[in-house]
């Protein structure tokens, strides 16, 4: 009898070891993940997280957003989609979060993931979400230009944006940083995709750029699965593992 368990328990063990991205992707229902970076960021801001994904056998798309506006935003996403094969996990950190919402009505998206990201609800903007809140320190690092696009100091980005992020990384984040035009602040959402598919959200507990609260509070309203990581602003950079298993939960 102890034999005969213990060859069952080899042959698991071997089966489990041999089994490859194929396999994988075999028991997934989406295909691909399409990747939305927020303001002052680029697809470079999935770095870590794209090759989990890839291991884990999906196929992925790293949006390069202009950050001129939601419409803007919304096409380039949407063109991403057209062009994935589907079905499709929509994921959005910071300002991308807004993107999906809105680009996340396609037929081909399947479920959302919001990291660290804003949610809003149909008629809202982001400035709409964030103005319920108390106002954070970190805005003060913001810097508006004459045509009015925004950055954020080399100092807000070390202390607020890519804060627990070693000093090497933080100054490529800062020297990649997109600049973010004013008026996508103010656009509304015209139909809140989370309200009919499903959702995740990372909630960064150490967030000094969206609040936690408003996270928090996001996944009540869209009733979504939730993971908490204690993470500053960029969790994809600092707690990948769990944002790429979040993703990877969000295609089965």
């Amino acid at each position: 009898m102890l034999r005969n368990l213990g060859l069952i328990v080899s042959t698991l063990v071997a089966f489990a070891g041999s089994t490859s991205p194929a396999t994988l992707a075999a028991d997934l229902k989406a295909k691909t993940v399409v990747l939305v970076h927020g303001a002052f960021a680029d697809g470079s801001s999935w770095q870590k997280v794209i090759p989990l994904l890839e291991k884990a056998g999906l196929k992925v798309i790293a949006v390069q957003n202009p950050l001129e506006s939601l419409e803007s935003d919304v096409a380039f996403t949407k063109r991403a989609i057209r062009d994935a094969e589907g079905p499709v996990v929509l994921v959005g950190h910071s300002w991308g979060g807004v993107v999906i919402t809105e680009a996340g009505n396609d037929q081909k998206v399947k479920s959302l993931v919001y990291v660290a990201a804003y949610a809003p609800d149909a008629g809202q903007s982001l400035v709409d979400v964030a103005s319920k809140y108390p106002a954070l320190e970190s805005q003060e690092t913001f810097v508006k230009d004459e045509d009015g696009y925004l950055k954020i100091s080399d100092d807000g980005i070390s202390k607020y944006f890519a804060a627990g992020l070693s000093p090497d990384e933080q100054r490529l984040v800062a020297v990649v940083q997109g600049r973010f035009h004013v008026r996508a602040t103010t656009a509304p959402v015209s139909h809140a995709a989370w309200r009919d598919k499903p959702s995740f959200m990372v909630v960064a507990t150490k967030d000094q750029i969206i609040a936690p609260q408003i996270e928090r509070d996001q996944v009540k309203s869209a009733k979504a699965e939730m993971v908490e990581v204690p993470s500053g602003h960029v969790a994809m950079l600092s707690h990948p593992k769990e944002v790429a298993d979040l993703i990877v939960k969000a295609a089965h």
